[in-house]
């Protein structure tokens, strides 16, 4: 059980990020304005005093939702690469911040791209649809190949 003390944290991490980025899309759909990292602060703030986040799972969600914020159209664009047949503004909007997340995790931190597809269909899993997870394992098994030559 090498390591199991630090999954706990950061997929509460993750859950919060995914919180707060759906609440961010679903704000910057309303008002045609990405968000900015100062809504980005705020809503991360609102969240994770909601949640109770300790403080070393405060910090990796707001690594998460910062870089997803400050690397959106880099993301998105990686994302609509590799989800075939789909177009980001058609996908649920929680499958499109699970993707985001997680393609973030994939191009810019060192955790496994197993350990990112395991913990965004987790995500998918708990928050969206009964489809979700498959489609999400299968767009983020090809975003992970091409990003990093292997899904593992």
């Amino acid at each position: 059980m090498r390591g199991a003390g630090r999954s706990a944290p950061r997929r509460r991490s993750r859950e919060a990020a995914l919180q707060v980025l759906y609440a961010l899309d679903l704000a910057a759909r309303g008002s045609g304005v990405p968000p900015t990292p100062a809504a980005a602060e705020e809503a991360l703030e609102n969240a994770a005093a909601h949640l109770e986040l300790p403080p070393s799972a405060r910090e990796f969600a707001r690594e998460l939702v910062h870089g997803v914020v400050a690397h959106r159209d880099k993301l998105d664009a990686l994302v609509a690469r590799h989800a075939t047949h789909w177009r980001l503004d058609r996908m649920a909007a929680v499958d499109r911040n699970v993707l985001r997340l997680a393609a973030y995790e994939t191009l810019y931190t060192s955790t496994p791209a197993a350990v990112v597809i395991d913990e965004a269909v987790r995500l998918a899993h708990r928050f969206a649809s009964d489809e979700s997870p498959g489609f999400v394992n299968g767009v983020l098994d090809a975003l992970a190949r091409a990003v990093r030559g292997d899904a593992g």
